[in-house]
């Protein structure tokens, strides 16, 4: 990570000013979508300690191991000598030292969080992973039933992002421009849902869109830069710092709206209300203290600011 991609990257675009009051309206209130669980989490008394909240084994061991996907530079990187860097990594350290324990990041591919989460080999997922619908229930990409799902506690919004070659040379400025096309993408990610979503579109005029899946979204780019896939799809704050820096030696534009704003959440097994309250908790007391703020405006992601802890607010 260079100096140059701590400056302000993330903008909303117009378009998308519906999604992002809800979404807002959502991160503020508290109020209910989709299985209406949602909710904001109680203030602690000022100074409570929130160590005493936490589950006595996580009081015990005093470690939060967090899995993540380190290869999703802004949110989450590896730095030289592979130290865990990022907004999503200093902010664990600030809900670490709120909640009194250290944090310890496992890096693992994006699709095997979820897996990993349920097999016990980490407490929490913290990877950039947007909370939505599918994964609190547990659905697979197809919808099927795969495993006991999630509880998220929120604390960042985005949206998706179309990449393209600089020069934009196939003239996409829209999903719709994708059909008959290729676009790459990385596996197990929200995107994978909205590539599907535009194929069922596409179908309907005849133009099949082809989706090619990679292990990471720097894999996804250099699709693109080969001429094998027309566009990656990606996150907004990973796909501003694509165009900004470039990737492999080749340069990259955004082209069209911003797309389908919603939360990030930290993902903590169902079984695990403890856990996630005082999770709640403590990023509320990080978002009072200002060190939230701080947090993001280093990375340039000031945009994507939530007002308040909120438990399965996504979509």
């Amino acid at each position: 990570m260079t100096s140059a991609a701590r400056r302000p990257i993330l903008h909303r675009r117009p378009s998308a000013a519906a999604a992002v009051a809800v979404t807002a309206a959502l991160l503020l209130s508290g109020c209910g979508s989709g299985d209406g669980a949602s909710s904001t989490a109680k203030a602690p008394e000022p100074g409570a300690n929130l160590n005493t909240l936490l589950p006595d084994t996580l009081q015990r061991t005093g470690v939060l191991r967090i899995g993540a996907d380190l290869s999703y530079a802004p949110i989450g990187f590896k730095a030289a000598g592979g130290r865990p860097d990022g907004m999503d990594v200093d902010l664990a350290q600030a809900l670490g030292q709120a909640l009194g324990v250290q944090v310890q990041f496992v890096d693992a591919p994006f699709d095997k969080l979820m897996r990993g989460l349920q097999a016990s080999q980490f407490d929490v997922v913290m990877s950039g992973m947007t909370d939505n619908a599918q994964r609190r229930d547990g659905a697979d990409d197809e919808g099927q039933k795969s495993g006991p799902g999630v509880d998220f506690v929120d604390y960042f919004i985005t949206g998706s992002s179309i990449v393209v070659s600089q020069g934009n040379p196939q003239k996409i400025g829209s999903l719709d421009d994708l059909c008959g096309r290729t676009v790459a993408l990385q596996k197990g990610t929200i995107q994978a849902t909205l590539a599907d979503r535009q194929n069922q579109a596409c179908e309907k005029v005849h133009k099949k869109l082809t989706v090619r899946t990679t292990a990471t979204d720097d894999e996804a780019l250099a699709l693109v830069a080969q001429g094998k896939a027309a566009a990656d799809l990606s996150d907004a704050p990973v796909a501003a710092l694509a165009a900004k820096e470039g990737r492999g030696g080749a340069r990259f534009q955004l082209t069209g709206d911003q797309l389908s704003q919603a939360p990030y959440g930290i993902a903590v097994l169902k079984t695990d209300t403890a856990l996630r309250d005082a999770l709640a908790r403590a990023l509320d007391r990080v978002i009072r203290s200002g060190d939230y703020e701080k947090i993001l405006a280093k990375w340039g992601l000031s945009a994507g600011a939530a007002q308040n802890a909120v438990v399965n607010g996504g979509f």
